[in-house]
């Protein structure tokens, strides 16, 4: 790949501008004669180390130019909301599958190149091998896994069934929310609280489910965190419900945690009230025999002044 890089270089020189002409050629069209030039002395059978790529190798390059394009742009789009994993998995098994064909794929005949040596590891920079670790590398972080089927061709039931209260969550919100646009002021949302409060309720729970599922390995068989396209929901969802609307979260174990929290607190009380009151029974033990002995010496002084 360098003598071809470095034919394409002297051809850019050599086709500077002609005598007579006031300006030289744009950069990007003499690249553009320089390639085709190049095309011609290849076709002609230019000899040397500038191997042609074998038509079957340059299908498959070309296969996954476009599905890398195909990719970049999906995860582009679904970046803000992240809709990542749902709606990208079928772009990334395909160039996955694309980059399988290269490594294991050999050209039209038996004395053609290689085309994995030719593609994958020609030239120190190797940009399909760097476009599919970037890809693989940004799947893994979003955990895209968590929310697929085993085999990754589609969602799994439980992303399925979370996705759709997520959307019914979306949908009372707005729908509420133009209710009651009319009566109540802008940051008065009472009705999207009291109407709103069982999906919610039922989103959040399931979340919470889904969480513990995956910290013992679920459908997936992957026990990390969930992918990021049902965090981003959950976070999203629980911002508009406590910031934005200021509802309460609902919590099933407000009644047992308020009676263990009173407990604990009247602890203290009980301990000095208790410390309190037999402190001062053994005060009384102790006077009591003083009184008596006193007493006792009052009855002899009378005795004897009689």
């Amino acid at each position: 790949m360098a003598p071809l890089r470095c034919l394409l270089a002297l051809l850019v020189l050599a086709l500077g501008p002609a005598a007579g002409e006031a300006h030289r050629p744009p950069a990007l069209e003499a690249l553009g004669e320089a390639e085709e030039l190049a095309e011609e002395l290849w076709g002609a059978g230019l000899p040397g180390d500038l191997p042609e790529l074998e038509p079957e190798c340059r299908r498959l390059l070309a296969d996954f130019a476009e599905g890398s394009a195909a990719l970049t742009s999906c995860l582009g789009l679904r970046a803000r909301p992240v809709r990542l994993c749902q709606g990208c998995h079928r772009h990334y098994r395909r160039l996955l599958a694309q980059y399988g064909d290269i490594a294991r794929a050999v050209g039209n005949s038996s004395e053609s190149h290689n085309c994995a040596k030719s593609i994958l590891t020609s030239d120190r920079l190797q940009v399909v091998v760097t476009l599919v670790e970037f890809f693989n590398e940004t799947w893994e972080a979003a955990n895209c896994a968590n929310c697929l089927k085993n085999s990754s061709e589609g969602l799994s039931n439980s992303t399925v069934e979370f996705l759709d209260l997520f959307n019914k969550s979306l949908t009372c919100f707005e729908h509420n929310l133009q209710g009651q646009a009319v009566y109540l002021s802008p940051n008065n949302y009472t009705e999207v609280c009291k109407n709103c409060n069982e999906t919610y309720k039922m989103l959040n729970d399931l979340y919470n489910n889904l969480q513990r599922m995956n910290r013992q390995g679920g459908e997936s068989g992957h026990s990390m965190h969930l992918c990021i396209d049902v965090e981003d929901a959950m976070n999203i969802t629980r911002k508009l419900w406590s910031r934005t609307f200021n509802c309460s979260v609902p919590c099933s174990d407000t009644v047992p945690v308020i009676a263990v929290s009173s407990f604990i607190l009247f602890l203290p009380i009980v301990f000095y009230l208790s410390s309190f009151l037999h402190s001062k029974q053994k005060k009384r033990i102790l006077i009591l025999p003083k009184r008596i002995q006193s007493n006792a010496s009052l009855v002899n002084i009378q005795e004897k002044n009689s």
